[in-house]
């Protein structure tokens, strides 16, 4: 879609020329941005010039920057250890997007969209993935992207503020995960989502999108019985509402996928 109400398109090629006005958004790969007006947008500034490797591969575990698309996450090459890396094709695919769109959609641009159906953001939070973003004043902080995501369409970044990447510890790319996925027709927008993963020491992380209006962590120190992991899903309050599933519905299907992913790591 054409954007009539931009100014102009700018190409940072420093952090000098990242500098975002009140009227300004940062562009990726655009697949969001290019989809519907954008009548508060005078300008974009985009990210891609900036040259940032989409993925690095250190001893300190995975990083992916905010411009690598899904496409060169889907596309790596099986990384040793990585027990879990099969989450990447199974988190992108639940994107109801032709193929296409992973040559240009970005993970930084999935999470900060922050739908609820968002895909990267349920990959990343599985992972307990940290969002490393860049601060106007020249700095960074580091934030869990589970709670960087804070709502439909609503994150914790701050004006000005750009996510820079996305980075999984070591110690977690060896954990073994269970993703559930569900929808109200075969190839409908996801519904409910729940991915379980299995710590170190026997404990289990379970991870809900798609169904609540921002990803929930439920964390248990030991493997939980079927009642306590119930219990911690009866907790949850904020089940989304919209054409895609009434929240009774997903709430249901949530406790459904949350004890198949728990009796598959158990």
């Amino acid at each position: 879609m054409d954007l009539i109400s931009l100014d102009r398109i700018r190409a940072a090629h420093d952090r000098t020329e990242l500098a975002l006005g009140p009227r300004s958004a940062p562009l990726a790969g655009g697949t969001w941005l290019f989809s519907e007006q954008q009548p508060g947008l005078d300008e974009l500034v985009d990210l891609t010039t900036l040259g940032w490797p989409a993925i690095e591969q250190t001893s300190a575990g995975l990083t992916l920057a905010a411009t690598c698309t899904i496409r060169s996450l889907a596309d790596l090459p099986p990384v040793p250890g990585w027990q879990s890396q099969h989450l990447v094709q199974e988190c992108a695919r639940s994107l109801v997007a032709s193929e296409k769109i992973w040559d240009w959609a970005t993970v930084g641009g999935n999470i900060c969209v922050a739908l609820p159906a968002g895909a990267l953001t349920s990959f990343a939070v599985a992972l307990d993935a940290t969002a490393v973003v860049w601060t106007p004043d020249g700095g960074e902080r580091r934030e869990p992207v589970a709670s960087l995501v804070t709502g439909v369409r609503t994150t914790a970044l701050r004006p000005g503020e750009v996510l820079r990447s996305v980075e999984v510890a070591a110690d977690v790319l060896p954990q073994p995960v269970a993703f559930r996925r569900v929808a109200l027709t075969r190839h409908g927008r996801s519904g409910a989502i729940v991915v379980g993963r299995r710590d170190d020491a026997g404990g289990l992380v379970v991870t809900l999108t798609a169904g609540v209006t921002h990803p929930h962590r439920l964390a248990f120190p030991t493997m939980p019985t079927t009642d306590e992991l119930s219990a911690a899903v009866d907790a949850v309050d904020d089940w989304y509402d919209d054409p895609h599933g009434a929240p009774d519905w997903r709430r249901a299907m949530t406790l459904r996928l949350a004890e198949q992913v728990r009796e598959e790591l158990a």
